[in-house]
């Protein structure tokens, strides 16, 4: 006779996650505000370009309508209500544009280090022995250098390799890879700590009695019951990656000047804030500084939602 397997209901167990979550919110006004904030700026930023042309392109820039300032100051002009920057550039329709790209760059960067580290702590819980070790002594030395430090290091070799003169598709891949990389390690950390636990249950052990593959039961069995914090943590890296990109391309290593990001319009203004043309920079920083802020309280608060040390409080 064959053993029946009891494993968690997902369902159950997702659903009283959600209504959970949607309770936590509701006694919460500065995190569901948060949210909100967060649902307009990506509406913002995958809306507007949907209706308008490429600022980054020759048709959507006119130099004749270069460092025009916001239409409440003496010069502005109501066409451009934020102004415009040194291409004669709407600074709505370019943030609009340069946030679009750090997102993306932002949740592809995530997903990488979320897979990368996901799998790798996956198996460094459920292996252990001398395969944990080594992956923790990686992540250990990994954990030496900051994350922008090897993120420049990775695009300063992927330049050496493919030469300083790059298009903007591979400039891109080369910088989402580079954040990917670069964050990997507290993911491995938070899944193998949970998956060590897990992995005792007397769950997994009715799985393995019925002759369930390894790759099996950490797929269908252990990993379902380990995404909780992950998630948390990957909401939270989704404000650092983006301030990452930010960075990089502030520094002139990241997204090419030629293509929209917050970061190159950060650093585009900061060239012209001596003489006068402040608004070229700061609308960029304001848009950046509200989505980062309003992403980490967001992602903070869910912590603070599935932490079981404070589910008491909760």
């Amino acid at each position: 006779m064959t053993p029946v397997v009891n494993t968690p209901a997902a369902g159950p167990a997702r659903r009283s996650r959600g209504a959970k979550l949607l309770r936590a919110m509701r006694r919460a006004p500065g995190p569901t505000f948060c949210a909100i904030v967060i649902i307009a700026l990506l509406i913002y930023a995958f809306v507007v370009p949907l209706f308008s042309l490429n600022p980054f392109e020759f048709s959507g820039m006119s130099v004749l309508d270069s460092f025009i300032p916001p239409a409440w100051m003496a010069e502005g002009s109501v066409e451009f209500p934020l102004g415009t920057d040194d291409q004669g550039r709407n600074l709505i329709t370019a943030m609009a544009y340069g946030m679009r790209t750090s997102i993306i760059v932002g949740f592809l960067s995530v997903t990488i280090g979320l897979v990368l580290g996901g799998s790798l702590g996956l198996i460094a819980g459920f292996v252990g022995g001398k395969v944990d070790a080594f992956i923790m002594r990686v992540a250990d030395v990994q954990l030496a250098y900051p994350a922008l430090l090897l993120a420049m290091i990775i695009d300063g070799a992927a330049r050496a390799v493919l030469g300083t003169e790059r298009s903007v598709g591979p400039a891109i891949a080369i910088v989402v890879m580079s954040i990917g990389i670069a964050f990997w390690v507290q993911y491995a950390r938070t899944i193998r700590s949970s998956v060590m636990i897990e992995r005792d249950q007397d769950y997994v052990s009715a799985a393995r009695i019925t002759g369930r593959s390894n790759l099996s039961i950490i797929v269908l069995h252990i990993l379902p019951n380990v995404m909780a914090p992950v998630l948390v943590i990957a909401t939270i890296n989704l404000g650092i990656a983006i301030i990452t990109e930010a960075t990089l391309s502030f520094l002139g290593i990241g997204i090419p000047v030629t293509s929209p990001s917050l970061g190159t319009l950060i650093r585009n203004g900061n060239n012209f804030l001596q003489s006068g043309e402040w608004w070229i920079s700061v609308w960029p920083c304001l848009i950046l500084v509200l989505f980062v802020v309003s992403v980490n309280i967001l992602g903070d608060h869910l912590r603070d939602v599935y932490n079981p040390r404070l589910r008491g409080r909760s």
